[in-house]
């Protein structure tokens, strides 16, 4: 059912576009409200999927409606009903953030396609916003204890910089989390993000994948590409485990930091990029550039915000509520109730150490939902949570 208001003064306009509406489809809700006022009253207490408001009205008029609409439920649609004084207003509402504007007395034809129009991208916002939500919840950071407060103050301060930041951490504390948080939390939020797994990549084809190539210019090198840089453009670029770049792609890297320029690898023409770049390591770099392996310039370049990610055996007191996290995860994948986990279960895990963090706990605990009882107990944990 898709409920519309009608914010107008004209008890004759108001039958009109309600019989229209409640003729046209019968999943249409239609409520009828005589001024402004009423209808952000009505707003605050009820969603609606749609909105069609006068202009010219007595208390209220509709662009203070439109106004107020914008701050207390952006996600609506508002359709303006102007008269044919109304119009250059009509058009004015359009720039304030309005869907459509109708004249009076409203075309059938145009009033119903406006109509259908501006539901369908009401859903479609709807369901952007789920996505995306769903997006972040993937990626949310759990915990309260001292250190991942500190990480997300962090965040707070520096997402809406340009700032390059070098997350380092052992594996599996959730280096990743930090970086999509710091891109979501930043004005280049609407931009992509585009992640490189340093470590995964062959030596020989990081260049290439890191700033693309041309034609020719090794043997596999069938067409142009372009490459992850390019590919981040007006948006962010995370390199996890940079540590394990090769010094010939950590120096073009370098001059793509300095110079906001990459080549593709077999060309000579520069390619300008807009990127924020993110990195994050497991390694001691400092150790790395003594030995040579990591340069001193580019490391640098990336540590311009250091955060550190602190290992899950450094923060026990955050074990809870990540259990009942996961808990909860793996019952929606799994189509299941959630498990309970006894006291004296929870107690004995955050007595171990987990050395292989975030990443171990969560196996450790879709392993016990699994084999273990209808209550996850001390037992449970002794026989399947074995180190």
């Amino acid at each position: 059912m898709s409920k519309i208001l009608i914010i107008e003064d004209e008890a004759a306009i108001r039958r009109v576009l309600v019989k229209i509406l409640s003729e046209e489809n019968e999943s249409y809700t239609v409520q009828e409200v005589e001024d402004g006022l009423a209808g952000i009253e009505l707003i605050k207490k009820e969603d609606f999927d749609l909105i069609l408001c006068d202009i010219k009205m007595p208390k209220m008029d509709g662009v203070e409606v439109l106004e107020a609409v914008k701050k207390i439920k952006p996600e609506i649609p508002v359709v303006m009903i102007s008269g044919h004084g109304d119009l250059d207003t009509a058009v004015n509402t359009m720039r304030l953030g309005a869907f459509d504007y109708i004249s009076k007395p409203p075309d059938l034809n145009r009033l119903l396609n406006t109509v259908r129009i501006a539901l369908d991208r009401k859903e479609l916002v709807v369901e952007n916003t789920r996505l995306k939500k769903k997006v972040s919840q993937k990626y949310e950071m759990i915990g309260n204890s001292a250190a991942i407060s500190q990480i997300k103050e962090m965040i707070e301060k520096v997402a809406p910089t340009e700032a390059r930041v070098l997350i380092t951490g052992p594996n599996g504390t959730g280096k990743e989390l930090v970086a999509h948080w710091l891109h979501e939390q930043s004005d280049r939020a609407k931009g992509p993000l585009i992640e490189v797994n340093c470590a995964a990549i062959p030596s020989e084809l990081i260049e290439s994948e890191l700033f693309g190539h041309v034609k020719g210019a090794f043997t596999s090198a069938a067409k142009d590409r372009a490459g992850k840089f390019e590919a981040a453009n007006g948006g962010t670029i995370f390199l996890d485990e940079v540590g394990d770049m090769s010094l010939s792609a950590q120096a073009k890297v370098l001059r793509a930091l300095q110079e906001n320029r990459v080549q593709r690898v077999g060309s000579d023409r520069d390619i300008k990029v807009d990127v924020r770049v993110i990195a994050a390591t497991n390694k001691d770099l400092k150790k790395e550039i003594a030995e040579g392996k990591f340069r001193e310039d580019l490391y640098h370049r990336l540590a311009v915000i250091l955060i550190k990610v602190p290992a899950l055996s450094d923060r026990r007191e955050d074990i809870p509520l990540l259990v009942d996290y996961f808990t909860q995860k793996i019952a929606d994948e799994h189509g299941t109730s959630q498990k309970k986990f006894s006291d004296k279960a929870i107690k004995l895990l955050q007595e171990y150490d987990w050395t292989g963090n975030i990443r171990e706990l969560r196996n450790v605990v879709e392993r016990l939902i699994i084999l273990g009882g209808k209550e996850i107990s001390e037992t449970d944990v002794k026989l399947f949570a074995s180190k």
